[in-house]
C-alpha cells in the first residue's frame, strides 16, 4: 500500500510509551498458552475446534479499494477451506483503535488483528494483548526460520515472543531518473556511498537561490529519508547485547550522521535545502518530487513502483539498490525491511479458528503471492518470494531482492515501540541543522535517553 506519513522505522510509526502491565491479564494469557492457545465460548469449548460454525472479527488497517478487495478475496479463499469458520473484517482500523478494543475485551473486541507498525512490536508482545504464536507453530510444525526471511521474522518478535507473524513486507531501495542520469553523463546507478555522493552533486542543477533540478534531498524530514532507513545500509544494531542503548559504541551511527551532513553541505547546505523541499508537493500524489521531477533519485519503498503508474508520471525511472557504505561495498544489495504484521488477541475467546486464518495468511504460499502481487508489497514467506506467480518486473525485481538479501536489515523491536528511533531521530535533525556539534556527546546523551525511557515502561 501507499504508506501512511511514517516516524521512523515503518510505514505508520505510532510512539506511545504507556504499557499495559495487568498480572491479571497476564495470567490469564498463561492460562490460555497452557491450553495451547485455545481460546473458549461460554460454555469451555472453542466451537471451531470441533467443527461447528464459528463466526471470528479480523481487523486490519488497509483502506484502498485495490487492497480492501485484496484482502477480502484471500479471506473468501479461506472461508471456502474452511467452511465452519466465518470471518467478520473490519477495515481501516488504526493501533490505536484496536489497542484499546484489546484491553477492553468483551464481545465487540477483533480475535485476528494487523499492524502497519512493526514499531508497536515489543509492547504488544510484553503486554500480552498478542498472543504468543510459538506453541501454535511448533503445534503444526512450521518452522519460522525456514519459512519467514530472517529479518522479517526479527521485526514480528520480541525477546523470543513470536507474537506476531509477517504480512506481506517493505523494502528499500533507490529510484533513479534514467533521463537525468544520461543528461549527467552517469551510466549506471551508485552501488557506494562515495559514487552516490558525487552523482548527487552531478545530478544537480541550481537555478538562482534553488534548484531547477536536486540530485537528491538528503534532510531527515524529506520523503522516507529517515536515520532508520539510512542505517539499513549500515546494519545498525541499536542496542548491544545487554539491551542497553550503544548508538555512541557503535561506530555506524557516527558514520552515517557525518555522511548525511557531508552530503547536505555537498548539495547547498541546510537552509538551502530545507527552503526547496517546501516546494514539494504531497509523497502520496502526482506531485511527489521524484515523479515531478524535482529530484532525481530517491530512497523509497517498493510501493513506489505502482504509485508512478497510478499516477501516470512522466518521469523515465528505474531502481537499484540503494548505495551502501565504501567499508561494506562487499554488501551492496541490502536495504532496510520493514512490513505488516498479524496477532491473535489475547481475549479472543475463539483462538483455534483465529489460528487457522493467520496461519493461511501468513503462510499460505498462493495466499501471499496472491495479496503481494495486488497490492504490490514484497511478499512474506521464503516460499512466496522465489513462486513462479510472483510479479517479476524488473523495477519491482529490486525490492524482492532486497529483501532475499541475508544482509539487509531491521530495527529491532523495544518494549516501549519505537521511541528510541525518535530519540535518535530528534539528535539527527540537531545535528544536520548544525545545532548540534558534539556527536560524540550527542550519542552518548540520546543513548541515555532511550535507557531511561526503557526503564521507565518496564
Amino acid at each position: 500500500m501507499p504508506p501512511a506519513p511514517v516516524l521512523p522505522g515503518g510505514r505508520v510509526s505510532q510512539i506511545r510509551t504507556h504499557r499495559l502491565a495487568a498480572a491479571v491479564a497476564l495470567g490469564a494469557s498463561v492460562a490460555l498458552l497452557a491450553t495451547g492457545c485455545t481460546g473458549t465460548d461460554s460454555t469451555g469449548t472453542d466451537q471451531s475446534a470441533n467443527g461447528k460454525d464459528v463466526t471470528i472479527t479480523f481487523w486490519h488497517g488497509w483502506s484502498q479499494d485495490n487492497e480492501t478487495k485484496a484482502i477480502n478475496a484471500n479471506i473468501a479463499a479461506f472461508e471456502q477451506l474452511h467452511p465452519n469458520i466465518h470471518v467478520k473484517v473490519v477495515a481501516n482500523v488504526s493501533d490505536d483503535k484496536s489497542e484499546q478494543a484489546l484491553r477492553a475485551g468483551g464481545p465487540d473486541a477483533p480475535d485476528v488483528v494487523s499492524s502497519f507498525t512493526t514499531d508497536n512490536v515489543g509492547k504488544f508482545c510484553d503486554s500480552k494483548i498478542w498472543i504468543d504464536l510459538n506453541p501454535l507453530l511448533k503445534q503444526d510444525n512450521i518452522d519460522p526460520a525456514t519459512t519467514f526471511p530472517a529479518q522479517m521474522l526479527k521485526y514480528s518478535q520480541f525477546q523470543g515472543d513470536q507474537c506476531s507473524l509477517p504480512l506481506l513486507g517493505d523494502a528499500y531501495g533507490l529510484y533513479y531518473n534514467k533521463k537525468a542520469f544520461a543528461a549527467a553523463g552517469i551510466t549506471a546507478p551508485p552501488r557506494t556511498l562515495s559514487e552516490f555522493d558525487a552523482d548527487a552533486v552531478k545530478l544537480t542543477v541550481p537555478s538562482g537561490d534553488g534548484y531547477q533540478q536536486l540530485g537528491f534531498m538528503p534532510d531527515y524530514h524529506g520523503y522516507e529519508s529517515s536515520p532508520a532507513h539510512y542505517l539499513g545500509q549500515w546494519g545498525t544494531s541499536y542496542f548491544g547485547p545487554d539491551g542497553k542503548a550503544d548508538l555512541a559504541t557503535d561506530p555506524t551511527v557516527a558514520d552515517m550522521l557525518t555522511w548525511q551532513r557531508n552530503l547536505v553541505n555537498k548539495l547547498g547546505g541546510y537552509d538551502k535545502l530545507e527552503k526547496f523541499r517546501t516546494t514539494f508537493g504531497d509523497e502520496f500524489s502526482a506531485k511527489n518530487p521524484f515523479e515531478t521531477g524535482q529530484v532525481a533519485m530517491a530512497i523509497d519503498g517498493e510501493w513506489r513502483t505502482q504509485s508512478i503508474a497510478d499516477d501516470s508520471a512522466t518521469v523515465d525511472w528505474a531502481t537499484a539498490p540503494f548505495p551502501v557504505p565504501d567499508a561494506q561495498a562487499a554488501d551492496y544489495g541490502r536495504g532496510y525491511l520493514t512490513g505488516t504484521i498479524v496477532g491473535i488477541a489475547r481475549t479472543s475467546q475463539k483462538q483455534a479458528a483465529a489460528w487457522q486464518l493467520v496461519k493461511y495468511l501468513t503462510t499460505d504460499t498462493d495466499a501471499v503471492v496472491s495479496f503481494a502481487n495486488a497490492i504490490h508489497n514484497v511478499p512474506s514467506t521464503i516460499a512466496a518470494l522465489n513462486s513462479p506467480k510472483l510479479n517479476t518486473d524488473p523495477n519491482f525485481k529490486t525490492f524482492l531482492d532486497v529483501a532475499r538479501n541475508p544482509n539487509s536489515s531491521t530495527t529491532p523491536a523495544s518494549i516501549n515501540g519505537g521511541a528510541y528511533q525518535v530519540s535518535l531521530q530528534n539528535l539527527a535533525y540537531d545535528v544536520e541543522s548544525g545545532k548540534k556539534t558534539d556527536l560524540s556527546a550527542g550519542l552518548t546523551a540520546t543513548d541515555k535517553e532511550i535507557d531511561d525511557a526503557v526503564a521507565q515502561a518496564k
